[in-house]
């Protein structure tokens, strides 16, 4: 019992540290007018109830829950389809997974600034592509319309992250039996009906596990607004964590930041339970 315990006591010291602490500290923050400098003084909910009582923060979060209304399905579409794609033995099938990864590994400040250049009027690549084809008379500034600007960061994300739940479908994918394959085929089942009959009930815990981390992600959306559109046009691209550092860091308002990221956590948490129970696998009991 001794040895299982001094196994686990790394994991346990360093969830403690990264994410227990932090998260009562944030919980404590939360009930105090807690400024930069000085003492921060005892409020109790006051926080969380001017939270409630702020517009701004819902306009932010049904906001975020666009944005993740419009992200989440090209992901996942994508993802399946490459998926199916380098879910085979062919030889060389490693290179397209890699190429296909690849854009998994680049950071998101770096793929942001990235497609703020793709995108720009004077020397973006797209505008340049666009006018050769005589598709648009002028170069478009994409960033500053809420239509367009929403269009290209759903784009960028996409191209980003859609890598990451490939890969994760594909895990799935490969752990499919392939005697159930040829179970079916010798049965006369078509190619279409082993993927509907099959595989799509058994990736079923797969695409919870990949749907909860993709909404999850897109929730705590903030690098690419931030670098992308900064808010803007007119405040209309700020999302919820980006209302929280806003109040955190700009405003200098710790102990209501804290509160609103508390809020948000407890959001999120719904949102996972929910997800979960809906795609829940029952025939794994």
């Amino acid at each position: 019992m001794v040895a299982g315990f001094l196994f686990v006591l790394p994991a346990v010291l360093f969830t403690m540290a990264m994410f227990i602490f932090p998260l009562l500290m944030t919980g404590w923050m939360s009930l105090h007018n807690w400024p930069l400098l000085g003492q921060a003084t005892f409020l109790g909910i006051q926080n969380y109830v001017a939270m409630v009582q702020d517009s701004q923060f819902w306009a932010s979060l049904w906001f975020t829950t666009q944005y993740t209304l419009l992200v989440t399905p090209p992901i996942f579409i994508l993802a399946f389809l490459l998926a199916l794609l380098v879910n085979s033995a062919l030889r060389g099938i490693g290179i397209f997974r890699t190429i296909y990864f690849i854009t998994v590994v680049i950071g998101l400040g770096t793929s942001s600034l990235l497609w703020v250049w793709l995108l720009n009027d004077r020397v973006g690549i797209f505008n340049g592509i666009l006018l050769d084809l005589e598709w648009i008379q002028q170069p478009v500034i994409w960033l500053v319309d809420k239509n367009l600007a929403m269009t290209a960061i759903v784009v960028s994300i996409v191209w980003k992250t859609v890598g990451f739940s490939m890969i994760l479908l594909l895990a799935g994918m490969q752990a499919v039996p392939d005697e159930l394959y040829q179970a079916a085929e010798v049965d006369g089942a078509s190619y279409w009906q082993r993927l509907w009959y099959i595989l799509l009930p058994l990736l079923r815990s797969t695409f919870a596990l990949a749907l909860v981390l993709s909404v999850i992600g897109s929730y705590l959306a903030f690098d690419q607004f931030y670098i992308m559109t900064r808010g803007g046009p007119q405040n209309q691209t700020i999302t919820a964590v980006y209302w929280i550092f806003n109040n955190s860091f700009t405003y200098y308002k710790l102990g209501y930041g804290a509160a609103l990221s508390i809020g948000l956590l407890a959001i999120l948490g719904l949102l996972s339970i929910l997800q979960l129970r809906v795609l829940r696998d029952d025939t794994a009991y």
